[in-house]
């Protein structure tokens, strides 16, 4: 029965951690046409350090954000497909951190009414592009945005009870209780065969001996 039980939450582990992975890899996609943009208006890739604008933080902060969610989602499957305690923890850290960060930012954002400025200012443009895009589609963006809060929070909660069931127990059929109940070969007596009389193999020290008997 726990095999049955372990075997389905890493099933729907992975299965819920995909989302998160889907999640990074539109992340990354995303970015990637931040940067042919800027490379297509400035005429040079938004890396070069001796550039003579200021770095597109936004196209970074995005990027790094897609790169982190594909790394969550491989350590993820990973712990899933092993059920390792070391990979389950490493994901579990991961998964906490990436929550706390959202905390942070979302408690900022409605505590904070200048939470704009804290920001600098983003000479590619996207970043207000990104604003006006969730402030016309704020009902669509709000349940993304809490439907890929809840995948995580699923994810850590099936990571725990995962861990809380312990790794595989691989059993060898009817081998399981082998070392109890047969001793090896190589410390076992040897077999102690008793001839019946009249029967076997008899040397010539027993046969002498019958005929004396028998004079």
């Amino acid at each position: 029965m726990a095999r049955v039980m372990r075997s389905c939450i890493q099933s729907i582990l992975k299965l819920v951690n995909s989302v998160i992975g889907m999640a990074g890899l539109a992340m990354i996609l995303y970015s990637a046409w931040m940067i042919r943009v800027w490379q297509r208006k400035m005429g040079e890739l938004p890396f070069g350090h001796d550039s003579d604008y200021p770095p597109p933080w936004f196209i970074y902060t995005f990027l790094g954000l897609g790169v982190t969610f594909c790394v969550i989602t491989c350590s993820g499957h990973v712990a899933a497909e092993t059920a390792n305690g070391c990979c389950l923890y490493l994901y579990m850290v991961f998964v906490v951190l990436l929550l706390m960060l959202e905390a942070a930012v979302s408690v900022d954002a409605f505590l904070n009414r200048d939470w704009k400025e804290d920001f600098p200012k983003d000479p590619s443009g996207n970043f207000d592009q990104f604003k006006n895009f969730i402030k016309t589609n704020y009902k669509m963006c709000k349940w993304i945005g809490l439907s890929l809060v809840s995948v995580q929070g699923f994810s850590l909660l099936l990571a725990m009870i995962l861990k809380a069931l312990g790794p595989h127990q691989y059993y060898d059929s009817d081998d399981e209780y082998a070392p109890d109940r047969v001793p090896l070969l190589k410390n076992a007596p040897p077999p102690y065969v008793v001839e019946q009389y009249g029967y076997g193999p008899k040397n010539d020290a027993w046969i002498g001996v019958n005929n004396k008997t028998n004079r």
